[in-house]
């Protein structure tokens, strides 16, 4: 678990923690992608959705991709993000099947070619893993700091919302997290270790 003065800023506490997730080394990151994939496909909620949006690891996020491969194994479809082409600072989510092409996005980031017959309409979505910056044990979060997730999901009623599990490294648990008015909140997250659940009220 990382500390930090009570004072830090949520923009400088993202910068200190992306920093500790980059410097992670490429066999520390493989093995929570181990990790990860031993645990979470056994988790109930993984179990309970056949239809899932998974992304790809950057920026040293805690990696999903054999998480993915197994989910797919095991008959899961499938859906990874992409950047809205007409509405600023959202997603649509497209199918997605390990191995196939994709191309890198404005921010370098790869996604699927848009293909409007593949998107998929985000309350048809059983349940979305998403990236964290840094979480704390009352389950709030702190992202990248776009607010991509929280308006496309935001924009749906909760009552059509996917269940939601932000994933990260466990030494991107921090003491504490204000919670933000935007902030759609998670229904658990998942570590290389273990998961922590439920917040949603």
């Amino acid at each position: 678990m990382t500390d930090q003065p009570a004072l830090t800023s949520r923009q400088q506490l993202r910068q200190q923690l992306r920093r500790a997730r980059q410097q992670l080394s490429q066999q520390q990151q493989r093995q929570a992608a181990i990790n990860l994939a031993s645990h979470l496909p056994e988790h109930s909620l993984l179990q309970h959705a056949s239809q899932i949006g998974v992304y790809l690891a950057n920026d040293g996020e805690l990696d999903p991709h054999l998480l993915a491969e197994i989910l797919h194994a095991r008959g899961k479809q499938l859906a990874l993000p992409l950047l809205h082409p007409f509405a600023r600072q959202q997603l649509l989510f497209q199918r997605y099947q390990p191995g196939m092409k994709l191309l890198p996005n404005r921010f370098g980031i790869l996604e699927p070619k848009l293909d409007k017959s593949q998107v998929v309409p985000l309350y048809q979505l059983d349940l979305i893993l998403l990236p964290l910056v840094g979480f704390d044990g009352d389950g709030n979060r702190l992202g990248m700091g776009g607010g991509f997730y929280d308006r496309t999901i935001g924009a749906l009623p909760v009552s059509q919302r996917p269940t939601l599990i932000g994933l990260a490294h466990r030494q991107q648990q921090v003491t504490s997290l204000e919670n933000q008015w935007w902030d759609v909140p998670l229904d658990a997250i998942a570590t290389e270790q273990e998961v922590h659940q439920p917040y949603r009220h």
